[in-house]
């Protein structure tokens, strides 16, 4: 288990097995995953714990993390599997609590449950 962006959250975790592209996969204003190969399709990240394994493309995604937070659309906190720079960069620049677990705590994890992710 490590932090790479420190604070407190809690929320219903929305939980994908596929990579997220912030950049091309979400949309900035509504949070809503636009990409229709994605397993979060049509689903709203905002007010989440969002679980993912990482982030993937553009390091421009780390503005649309930010972009999220901006307009009140943003994810409460976020877990990985891996830490990217993308995704470690937009939380840090937009103050979303950001932890990363191994494999087993990951797979533990479930969507609809209730989360507090309390970095501290």
């Amino acid at each position: 288990m490590k932090v790479l962006v420190e604070g407190s959250a809690r929320g219903t975790v929305l939980k994908s097995e596929m990579p997220i592209n912030f950049l091309g996969a979400v949309d900035k204003k509504t949070g809503v995953i636009t990409d229709r190969n994605h397993d979060l399709y049509g689903k709203s990240v905002k007010d989440s714990i969002l679980v993912f394994p990482s982030g993937a493309g553009s390091s421009v995604g780390a503005y649309t993390i930010y972009a999220l937070k901006s307009g009140g659309s943003a994810p409460a906190g976020m877990i990985c599997r891996k830490a990217d720079l993308t995704v470690a960069t937009g939380c840090a620049v937009a103050g979303i609590p950001l932890r990363i677990l191994d494999s087993d705590r990951f797979d533990a994890i479930k969507t609809g449950q209730q989360l507090l992710l309390d970095t501290a």
